[in-house]
C-alpha cells in the first residue's frame, strides 16, 4: 500500500489547480469575451470543489462552490465577465489557498467579505443588464421560455480501490442531489461473504433517477474526477412518475440486478423488470470508459504516465550522494595515477566516466524552467496595476531557460522587490507617459538567457530611468559617500543596493523603507552572483542578475598558488597564458598584459593571498570573465580539470569575499573556490586606480 499521505497529495494537486485557475483569470483580464477561458476557469473551480469535498475539506468546497456558481452564470450567458468579477475571484483564490493549507484555522469573516464582493461583481452587473423600461418588462417576461425539465437514469459503479484513493461516493451522490429531484438505490449484489470482504474495497454500485433542468454536461461534471476509471451509463427516460410506479411493483429491486456494463453500445434493461423496458425510451447512452481509446488519447495517456512526482527532499539527498561519489572517484583516480596496475587504472577510468554521466543526469533532474518563476509575477503585476492606477503590461522572455531548483526558490523574493521597484519608481502614471510622448501602458519585461555557466535574469522597464542627482544627494546625506566624491556611473547606480537606501519621497505600501534592494543584493551575493544596472534617463532601466546555473557540482580548473590549491569555475575561464619571469618583472607597477591588441588587468594571487613564497619560473595567467569584463589571475601552476563538489563555508568566513566555497580533493585536503565576480571587480578597480594615478 502507498505510504503517501492522501491529504498531502491533495494539497499538491490543489496548488497546481489554483495556479491554473489564476493563470486563466489573468488571461481573461485581457480577453473578457473568450468563452474558452471562462470554461477553463469554471472547470478548475469545479475540480477544486469536488476534490476538496472528497478529501474532507468541506469549508474549501463550500466556499469554492460560490465562485463556481458565478462562473457558471457567465458560462451560460446570464451575466458578462468583467474585470471586477476577475478581481473578486482572484481575491477569493487567496482565501481558497489558505483553506487548503490551514482548513481548521479561524479565518474570521474573510470568506463572507469575499463572497459579498463576488455577489456585487455578479449581481450588480446582472441587474444592470436586465434593466429595461417598465413597458417592456411584461413582454420580456411573457416571452421568456420555461426551462425544460428532463428525467435521467444514471447507473454507475466505481473501481474497487476508489475509497482507498480518496474518492467518497457519498460526495458524488450529494452533487447529483444538488442538480434536482433525486432518487437513489444501492446495488449490493456485488458484496461478497464476510470472510472474503476486504474493508478498503468498494463493492456497491448505484442507480439514480434524477429530474433536473440541467443538461447532460452537468451530470458528466459530477464524475469529472473519476471518469477515466469508472463505469457510467446515463439515459434520458420518459416520465419520472411512470418509472417510480413501475419500480414499486418490482419485487426484485435494483439491488438484485447485475451492474450495468459501460462498454455496451446500447444499455440493457433490468432483467427483473421487463415492463419497465417499455417505459424507458433510451435517447443517449454515452459510455465513459472505453476499452480501445483513440490513438491520440492512448499516446497522451502514455505520455502522462511517463512523468513521476518526486519530493524535492529526495532529490537533495540524491544530490548529496552523487557529490560524495564524485569525491570518492577523485580519490580513486589519484590512487590509480600513482599505481602501475593497469587493471586499477582501467577501473578508475570507467568509474570516472560513469560518475561524470551520473552527475550530468543529476544536474538535469534538478533543473527547472525559469518560466515557473516568471508565472508568479502575472498576479503581482495585475494587483499592483489596480493599486497604483497605472496601466502595466508584463512581457516574459526565455521562459524555457533552465536553472537549478535551489536557485529558483531563492530568487523569488529578490525578483518581487525588483518588479515592485520598477513599477513604483520606474513607470510613470498614464498622464505623465502620454505627456512624454509614450504609450499609456508601461512595459515591464522579465527575461532569462544562459551565458556559459551562468543564467542572466533581467528586469527591464520603459519608465523614467534612475535620477542620478537624486541618488547622489541621498547617498551624501546618508553618509554613504563623501560630498563631491568621484564615482563611476556603475558605482553610483550600485548605491541603490545599500542598506536603508531609498529615494522615495514618502513611505508607501510599495516602497520607501530602503529594505528591498538590500535584500536583492544579499541574496544574489549568497548565490555567488552579481548585479549589473543600465539606466537611461527617460527611457527606462534594466537590472541584470548573473547567477550560476547550479549550486551543487561544477567543473573547475584546479590551480596552485604557493603551497595552496584553489579552484576556478571552468565556465568563467577564457584561456590560459604563460607569464615569464621577464614579463612579470616588466609589468611591476602596471599589472597589464597585452591580449590581442587589448590590455587586460591581472591580479597576482600570490600577493593577494600573502603566501610568502617565491614565484615559479614559469608562471601562468588564467584569463577569466563575467559578461564583458575580463581579468587575469597569475598562478604558479595549472594542475588540471576537476569535478568540484561545492561545500559552503562556515559563518566565520562570511566576510571573506574572495572565496565562494570549498571542496574536498582526492587526497582529503581542502581547496578553496575562488569567487570570480569579486576578483573581476577587484581587477577592474585596480585598473581604474592605475588610470587615475597615471
Amino acid at each position: 500500500m502507498s505510504s503517501l499521505d492522501p491529504v498531502a497529495v491533495f494539497r499538491t494537486e490543489a496548488a497546481e489547480c489554483l495556479e491554473a485557475i489564476e493563470a486563466g483569470l489573468l488571461d481573461l483580464t485581457h480577453d473578457l469575451e473568450n468563452k474558452d477561458l471562462v470554461d477553463a476557469v469554471f472547470r478548475g473551480l469545479h475540480t477544486l470543489k469536488g476534490s476538496g469535498a472528497m478529501f474532507g475539506f468541506e469549508a474549501l468546497a463550500a466556499f469554492t462552490h460560490h465562485c463556481e456558481t458565478a462562473f457558471d452564470r457567465v458560462r451560460k450567458g446570464e451575466v458578462p465577465a468583467t474585470a471586477e468579477l476577475v478581481a473578486a475571484v482572484l481575491a477569493a483564490q487567496d482565501h481558497m489557498r489558505a483553506l487548503v493549507e490551514q482548513p481548521d484555522a479561524d479565518h474570521g469573516d474573510i470568506g463572507q467579505k469575499l463572497l459579498a464582493q463576488l455577489q456585487a461583481a455578479v449581481g450588480g452587473k446582472a441587474e444592470a443588464k436586465s434593466a429595461a423600461p417598465p413597458a417592456m418588462a411584461p413582454v420580456a417576461t411573457a416571452a421568456a421560455p420555461a426551462k425544460k425539465t428532463t428525467t435521467w437514469r444514471i447507473r454507475f459503479s466505481l473501481p474497487a480501490n476508489a475509497m482507498a484513493n480518496g474518492t467518497n461516493p457519498l460526495g458524488l451522490l450529494d452533487e447529483l442531489r444538488d442538480l434536482g429531484e433525486c432518487t437513489v438505490r444501492a446495488n449490493t449484489a456485488g458484496i461478497p461473504p464476510l470472510n472474503d470482504l476486504v474493508p478498503t474495497e468498494l463493492y456497491v454500485s448505484w442507480e439514480v433517477v434524477l429530474t433536473s433542468e440541467q443538461d447532460r454536461s452537468a451530470i458528466d461534471d459530477v464524475f469529472i474526477f473519476v471518469m477515466d476509471d469508472m463505469e457510467l451509463d446515463v439515459q434520458e427516460i420518459a416520465g419520472r412518475q411512470a418509472m417510480l410506479a413501475e419500480a414499486k411493483k418490482d419485487e426484485a429491486p435494483v439491488a438484485a440486478a447485475a451492474p450495468v456494463a459501460s462498454t455496451s453500445a446500447a444499455p440493457t434493461p433490468v432483467a427483473s423488470a421487463p415492463a419497465a423496458a417499455t417505459e424507458f425510451r433510451p435517447v443517449e447512452a454515452v459510455p465513459v470508459k472505453r476499452e480501445t481509446p483513440a490513438p491520440t488519447q492512448a499516446a497522451a495517456q502514455a505520455k502522462a504516465q511517463e512523468n513521476v512526482r518526486v519530493p524535492a527532499e529526495r532529490l537533495d539527498e540524491l544530490m548529496d550522494r552523487v557529490g560524495e561519489l564524485v569525491i570518492a572517484q577523485s580519490r580513486l583516480s589519484q590512487l590509480a595515477s600513482s599505481s602501475s596496475d593497469i587493471a586499477l587504472r582501467s577501473v578508475s577510468e570507467e568509474i570516472e566516466r560513469l560518475s561524470g554521466e551520473l552527475r550530468d543526469t543529476m544536474m538535469v533532474l534538478r533543473m527547472v524552467p525559469v518560466g515557473t518563476l516568471f508565472s508568479r509575477f502575472r498576479r503581482l503585476v495585475h494587483d499592483l496595476a489596480r493599486e497604483t492606477g497605472k496601466v502595466i503590461e508584463l512581457v516574459t522572455e526565455g521562459e524555457t531557460t533552465e536553472v537549478d531548483k535551489t536557485v529558483i526558490e531563492r530568487l523569488a523574493d529578490p525578483l518581487v522587490h525588483l518588479v515592485r521597484n520598477s513599477i513604483d519608481h520606474g513607470l510613470e502614471p498614464p498622464a505623465e507617459r502620454l505627456a512624454a510622448g509614450k504609450m499609456e501602458a508601461g512595459t515591464v519585461t522579465l527575461a532569462a538567457r544562459q551565458s556559459g555557466g551562468e543564467v542572466i535574469i533581467s528586469i527591464k522597464d520603459d519608465g523614467r530611468g534612475i535620477n542620478r542627482e537624486r541618488v547622489r544627494a541621498k547617498a551624501e546625506s546618508s553618509g554613504l559617500i563623501a560630498p563631491g566624491q568621484p564615482l563611476s556611473d556603475q558605482e553610483l547606480l550600485q548605491l541603490i543596493f545599500a542598506p536603508g537606501f531609498s529615494t522615495a519621497a514618502q513611505i508607501t505600501n510599495l516602497s520607501g523603507r530602503g529594505v528591498g534592494m538590500d535584500v536583492v543584493k544579499k541574496t544574489v551575493e549568497a548565490l555567488r552572483g552579481a548585479i549589473d544596472i543600465v539606466s537611461l534617463p527617460g527611457q527606462g532601466s534594466e537590472v541584470s542578475l548573473r547567477i550560476p546555473l547550479t549550486l551543487a557540482i561544477i567543473d573547475g580548473l584546479l590551480v596552485r598558488v604557493g603551497s595552496g590549491r584553489y579552484v576556478i569555475p571552468l565556465s568563467a575561464v577564457e584561456e590560459c597564458l604563460e607569464l615569464s619571469l621577464e614579463e612579470d618583472l616588466r609589468s611591476r607597477g602596471r599589472s597589464f598584459i597585452s591580449l590581442r591588441d587589448s590590455l587586460v588587468p591581472f591580479l597576482r594571487l600570490r600577493d593577494l593571498f600573502r603566501t610568502g613564497t617565491k614565484p615559479d619560473v614559469h608562471q601562468k595567467v588564467v584569463v577569466i570573465s563575467t559578461g564583458t569584463e575580463r581579468v587575469g589571475l597569475v598562478v604558479d601552476q595549472i594542475i588540471g580539470d576537476h569535478q568540484t563538489v561545492i561545500k559552503s563555508m562556515s559563518k566565520l568566513h562570511n566576510d571573506v569575499a574572495t572565496f565562494s566555497g570549498a571542496t574536498i580533493l582526492g587526497d582529503g585536503s581542502v581547496a578553496l573556490i575562488l569567487d570570480v565576480g569579486h576578483l573581476v571587480a577587484a581587477g577592474q578597480q585596480q585598473e581604474a586606480q592605475l588610470r587615475v594615478a597615471g
